[in-house]
């Protein structure tokens, strides 16, 4: 008996290949998977295809408001599908889960699936904003069910009046993938790893090491996360802020104050973008993330699951993965002073878990192999049988 059809979509492959990492593997021994997103650049859908196992359509979709290039898309996908006549077709991040709705019901696929995994509109003014509003409105227009990815997010599609909460539903605890515990594991990393490391970044044996990872922008709250540190520099010598990431100058530029600060200061570290950011959680004391907004943050998770605490701000996701004075600490968004005090206080402060329950609660809670899991399940509910 032939497995049913699976499609899952993105805008672009990144996404596909990243955000979804080894989820269609896994979902293709219970369906047949077909991947579809745009064909990519530095990261192409045949890379995709490759790792995870799957047959992949290229589609060319737009991150911007292009209504000529997005009908095109429409009408292709809306060919795809039926030709391949999936049982479900489920879409992730804007503009893919736009005109993947929009495509599927006009196939009339049975089951129209959308996962919200933050919503950018949400800082958008003015006519910008109702447009992005409307847009959002008719992708859940057109699914069948929604699926937040977090139970903050859940509330403010509600509190938006985006659609109703008949057609709401978190999976599981939140998160689209979950993480990789297995990867993300500070027993990966010796001594000798984390002093070779701490040594080539200068990073004496007493410093205590603050870390970042993320875009270097504005709404990632990098602005109140220079000036929180830079008055802790003044009464703490053995500091040192560690930022995993990169700008975004165009878009969300930090201001220019603090992006000279970063360059000049001693008690700073930028290291830009990285493949692979165990090696700086794992010479980390804690992470600070003091975002503006967030659907549910990896970041966040990749922290837990290397036993580390988190300074965190009270936005959807966050404040689910963060339990306020047990695995890190929960302050209130844009606000300096709330900031440099969580800062002091889990530096000098020992009253939180340990690094092994900060672990486990991960392990416990939002491990990949449990989403996934719960993923299917949900699949396999909607179809009403075996597969």
């Amino acid at each position: 008996m032939a497995k049913p059809k699976l499609i899952r979509i993105t805008t672009v492959p990144g996404s596909l290949g990243g955000l979804l990492k080894g989820q269609l593997k896994f979902m293709n021994h219970y369906f047949e998977v077909i991947g579809i997103s745009s064909p990519g650049d530095s990261r192409s859908l045949s890379d995709v295809s490759k790792q995870e196992g799957i047959r992949v359509i290229p589609v060319e979709m737009t991150r911007k408001i292009t209504p000529l290039k997005d009908l095109i898309a429409v009408w292709k996908l809306y060919r795809i599908f039926m030709e391949e006549k999936p049982i479900i077709v489920h879409t992730h991040t804007p503009k893919a889960g736009t005109l993947g709705m929009i495509a599927a019901y006009m196939a009339r696929v049975p089951h129209r699936l959308h996962t919200v995994a933050g919503l950018p509109l949400l800082e958008a003014k003015g006519n910008k904003r109702k447009i992005l509003d409307l847009v959002e409105k008719l992708t859940y227009r057109f699914s069948t069910e929604v699926y937040p990815n977090s139970f903050g997010l859940k509330e403010i599609i509600l509190n938006n009046k985006y659609t109703n909460e008949g057609k709401l539903k978190v999976i599981g605890k939140g998160s689209s993938n979950g993480i990789d515990t297995d990867y993300f594991d500070p027993k990966l990393f010796s001594n000798d790893d984390k002093q070779a490391l701490r040594k080539k970044f200068n990073i004496k044996p007493d410093d205590y090491v603050f870390i970042f990872v993320g875009r270097i922008v504005s709404d990632k709250g990098i602005n109140e996360l220079v000036s929180a540190f830079k008055d802790l520099t003044i009464q703490y010598a053995n500091i040192k802020l560690l930022l995993v990431g990169a700008p975004e100058k165009k878009l969300d530029p930090i201001l220019p104050e603090n992006e000279d600060y970063i360059k000049k200061s001693d008690f700073i570290i930028e290291v830009g973008w990285q493949t692979d950011v165990r090696p700086f959680f794992s010479i980390s004391n804690s992470l600070i993330f003091p975002s503006y907004r967030e659907g549910f943050p990896n970041v966040v998770m990749q922290a837990c699951a290397m036993g580390i605490p988190s300074v965190v701000t009270n936005i959807n996701g966050c404040n689910e993965l963060i339990r306020d004075k047990k695995n890190g600490l929960v302050i209130p968004v844009k606000n300096i002073p709330e900031l440099k005090s969580a800062m002091v206080n889990i530096m000098c402060e020992n009253d939180l878990e340990s690094s092994n329950e900060i672990r486990q609660f991960m392990i416990d809670n939002y491990s990949r192999n449990y989403v996934h899991n719960e993923i299917l399940l949900n699949y396999r509910s909607l179809i009403k049988e075996e597969v």
